[in-house]
């Protein structure tokens, strides 16, 4: 039996949801590749080594092959990079999603990790919302600004057209707040990336547009 490389569709995607997307400016030099039917396989290279651990959670755990090269003014802080990474992954994510047609929409997902237990619900209606519900108690994990948790995620809901909220029900490790939300989020995004059998070929939406 012969096997191939190419990325694996299905008959209601029968072009593979892949995008890339290049964003310079005069901090930094961001690309983006996803695909929303992979299998997980991730690549990031941002300069940023805990923002790089974050991203294998988002591929990991989603289910999407994501490549992530970046360089920035790291030399001034991780501000401008971690937050041009979180857009040009926010206009990745739409511009694999096209129309939205077919997609669940909705996802949810609580996820614990040791003490800590983060629940993040998304929908992909459009409208951009972010309710950060995070308390992250140091300022740092290792040399990563724990407020850019945050501005990362403001980013990506700006840009994907998503709604999000991220609530924190227990935890007092920051490491493990924030590992737990970036796990919740995957696989919240990896169901409502999923095709929903009883409408493949329709907008999940009532208005007939998202």
């Amino acid at each position: 039996m012969q096997t191939s490389d190419r990325p694996q569709t299905s008959s209601v995607f029968p072009v593979a949801r892949i995008a890339s997307v290049s964003r310079k400016t005069g901090e930094t030099d961001v690309q983006v590749t996803v695909n929303l039917d992979g299998t997980g396989k991730c690549v990031a290279k941002t300069g940023i080594p805990f923002l790089d651990h974050m991203l294998h959670q988002i591929s990991s755990h989603g289910l999407i092959d994501l490549t992530v090269q970046a360089i920035g003014d790291l030399e001034i802080d991780d501000h401008h990079t971690n937050e041009d990474v979180g857009i040009t992954l926010g206009m990745a994510l739409a511009k694999a999603l096209g129309d939205r047609k077919g997609i669940v929409r909705f996802g949810h997902f609580v996820a614990p990790l040791d003490e800590a237990l983060i629940q993040v619900a998304l929908d992909f209606s459009g409208r951009p919302h972010l309710s950060y519900g995070l308390e992250i108690p140091t300022q740092r994990v290792g040399t990563y600004d724990t407020q850019l948790v945050r501005e990362f995620f403001v980013a990506i809901v700006n840009h994907a057209q998503m709604t999000l909220h991220i609530r924190q029900l227990d935890g007092i490790n920051s490491h493990h707040i924030i590992e737990a939300t970036f796990k919740a989020f995957a696989r919240s995004l990896r169901m409502a990336v999923e095709t929903d059998p009883r409408r493949a070929h329709e907008i999940p939406s009532s208005k007939g547009v998202l």
